[in-house]
């Protein structure tokens, strides 16, 4: 995914709305997302009850991609409601992630996705076995803020 978002203030009390000059780098929160070895999942439950587990991942040419068990209340979820949050660990130095969860297949997954799983993880993404669904999150709206400089490095980005 090569299309760059556009970036802004988000809505946020406090958040000046007219001063752009301390906005982020989409690139510095891409660096994050990918550096980082667990990522947070919050999904929906048919009966509209909120579901939040950490999983491994790995962010790849603008997408993360994960793994799960078939049977997993996040895997259910998901078939019924796509709709997904990703958060990375740190709330401090934060990146969150708005998207839509689509299941691919373990071995359609690229190649390096399987080297990124390795090399955090010490396994492959067909070492899982089994039925285990793969899961690729491209973004829809992001946000990301240094806590120590938050007013000045609050950004939202939205792909349009």
């Amino acid at each position: 995914m090569n299309q760059q978002p556009v970036a802004s203030r988000p809505r946020m009390d406090d958040v000046p709305q007219d001063d752009e000059s301390g906005l982020m780098d989409w690139g510095e929160a891409e660096r994050k997302l990918a550096a980082s070895r667990s990522y947070w999942i919050s999904t929906t439950r048919p009966d509209g009850r909120p579901h939040a587990m950490p999983v491994w991942g790995a962010w790849h040419d603008g997408a993360l991609y994960f793994g799960t068990g078939a049977n997993t209340v996040k895997a259910r979820n998901l078939s019924a409601n796509p709709a997904v949050v990703v958060h990375l660990e740190s709330a401090d130095d934060m990146v969150v992630v708005e998207g839509t969860a689509e299941r691919i297949a373990m071995a359609g997954a690229p190649g390096p996705v399987d080297a990124a799983y390795r090399e955090k993880y010490g396994m492959g993404l067909l070492d899982a076995g089994g039925d285990a669904p793969l899961f690729v999150v491209r973004p829809r709206v992001a946000f990301a803020w240094l806590e120590a400089d938050f007013l000045n490095t609050a950004t939202r980005w939205e792909w349009r």
